[in-house]
């Protein structure tokens, strides 16, 4: 890749990725009207399932807010967008290797006979469901994957195919509708495991493997306190001070597992990633004559990029309401002339500021440590050794997973070297993480003389940063040990009963 010249201080967009307080749902207006192509989280580690060290895992996440009773349609992919992962392996900001994903919803249109005619079902099954595309199943949802080398912008890769064949079609399990659709409480789980699929990558000598399908949802925050002003103790308890807002909810994950030697370059150990959706620029309605109901018809035109996300915590609270689309459809190579502004002088600190007395803001300008943890990578941990600056996902692939039972949720920060902000783990609190390091713990950290390349010193964040918390947290414990690492989802059963007496006003 080419090298490119950038300018050091309005790429302080590292800040964007640090500071905001809210994963990427519904973070921008554009995006609120297609939640189908909304990225939420994205994840990169290196695989800690026992005998999987030569691997990396990448999960990204899509359509937010899942109620597990939605049916009767439940989420299905957009077929009509596509879903893309980008690793650079080379520092400069651009992907080197893109693995683009489709998907085909095919109706069966399954009948019963009722009086003497044969009448479609309203429901997505007609019985219980077990195996990969059972005759049950009304409406089969499959995907394919190309591996596009050297860029995203040509229009076809070569396919990912199944191990041991040259099958590129894939079955994505249906969402967890149910117990007594998948007969009883475990059934769910042993039905979505038949859809973990080993697969051959092209070019690669070595099989990685692929899921996709509903999980719980992982993320865990505070979120509507958040919005609401910051309407808790910013300096309260780490544990057990709020409710995870989004325990009851579902998400929709694209997980692939890769060998390192085959998304690496020679002599670069640190890739970077990150997770995009498009849409075609014209979407053609059709209008039913029988019913009068508007339809799908077909898309036309050239792809746009609706949805951007690589490090986690991007768009919600620093760019402006008018920008944050375009910055869905922006490319990391271009964050320094487009984003600048929001990120130089971050409003975000000064208003915790503001709605926390205590809480003083760093006095540091430009902010030059949030350009190092967030744009380039840490010095030592996971900085690419050429690297341009870009906000997107880093991950150091030779440092050792940490396993299971072992992770410490303040990754690097609480001496675990193998988490957050070196990669991103499903239990790393990145929140508190990000809270902390934009309230200046860096400046804290690297002491007076600078130890972490940070460009700043303990005078420039009074407060310090370090104890800053949501009041939410979750450890390794709550996910699980293998491959794809994020639990079986709600099932469509899930309906609290209300307390008793209670009154609506």
């Amino acid at each position: 890749m080419k090298p490119r010249l950038m300018r050091v201080l309005p790429l302080a967009l590292a800040f964007i990725s640090g500071t905001a307080l809210a994963s990427s749902h519904r973070e921008a207006p554009g995006i609120t009207v297609t939640p189908k192509v909304d990225g939420t989280d994205l994840y990169m580690f290196r695989s800690y399932e026992a005998g999987r060290q030569d691997f990396v895992t990448i999960l990204a996440n899509y359509m937010p807010f899942q109620d597990p009773q939605g049916g009767p349609n439940y989420y299905m992919f957009d077929p009509n967008a596509r879903y893309e992962i980008h690793i650079d392996n080379t520092g400069d900001g651009v992907e080197d290797i893109t693995f683009r994903f489709r998907f085909q919803n095919t109706s069966k249109a399954t009948a019963l006979g009722v009086g003497g005619k044969q009448v479609k079902i309203p429901l997505i099954e007609s019985g219980p469901i077990s195996g990969v595309n059972p005759a049950s199943l009304n409406v089969r949802e499959t995907y394919t994957i190309d591996a596009v080398i050297g860029g995203r912008g040509l229009d076809k890769g070569a396919s990912v195919t199944k191990a041991g064949g040259a099958e590129a079609e894939f079955d994505k399990p249906v969402d967890n509708i149910g117990d007594k659709s998948f007969g009883g409480a475990t059934g769910y789980a042993d039905y979505a495991a038949q859809h973990i699929y080993s697969v051959n990558l092209p070019g690669c000598g070595t099989p990685g493997r692929v899921f996709v399908g509903q999980r719980k949802e992982p993320f865990y925050i505070a979120v509507g306190k958040i919005f609401d002003l910051l309407n808790l103790n910013l300096l309260g308890p780490e544990v057990g001070g709020n409710n995870n807002d989004l325990e009851g909810k579902n998400i929709s994950t694209i997980a692939m597992e890769l060998p390192i030697s085959c998304i690496t370059s020679p002599g670069e150990p640190v890739i970077g990633a990150f997770t995009t959706a498009s849409m075609q620029q014209v979407r053609l309605l059709d209008r039913s004559p029988e019913s009068g109901i508007g339809r799908t018809s077909r898309d036309n035109g050239p792809w746009v990029q609706v949805s951007r996300l690589g490090m986690p915590l991007v768009n919600e609270l620093v760019i402006g309401l008018d920008d944050k689309d375009r910055f869905n459809a922006s490319h990391p190579r271009d964050d320094a002339s487009n984003f600048a502004d929001y990120v130089t002088n971050p409003s975000l600190p000064a208003l915790v500021q503001v709605l926390n007395p205590g809480a003083t803001a760093p006095t540091n300008f430009p902010r030059t440590d949030l350009v190092t943890v967030f744009l380039k990578g840490i010095a030592g941990v996971n900085q690419p050794k050429n690297v341009v600056l870009a906000e997107m996902l880093r991950l150091n692939t030779s440092t050792a997973a940490t396993p299971r039972g072992s992770q410490n949720p303040l990754g690097v920060a609480g001496g675990d070297s193998a988490g957050f902000p070196n990669g991103r783990r499903p239990a790393d609190d990145v929140v508190d993480l990000s809270l902390r390091v934009a309230m200046g713990a860096l400046c804290v950290l690297t002491g007076p003389s600078d130890r972490l390349q940070v460009g700043c010193r303990p005078t420039d964040a009074p407060v310090g940063g370090l104890a800053f918390t949501d009041g939410v947290r979750k450890t390794d414990a709550n996910y699980s040990a293998i491959f794809p690492y994020l639990t079986t989802p709600l099932h469509g059963n899930l309906n609290p009963p209300a307390a008793a007496g209670t009154t609506f006003p």
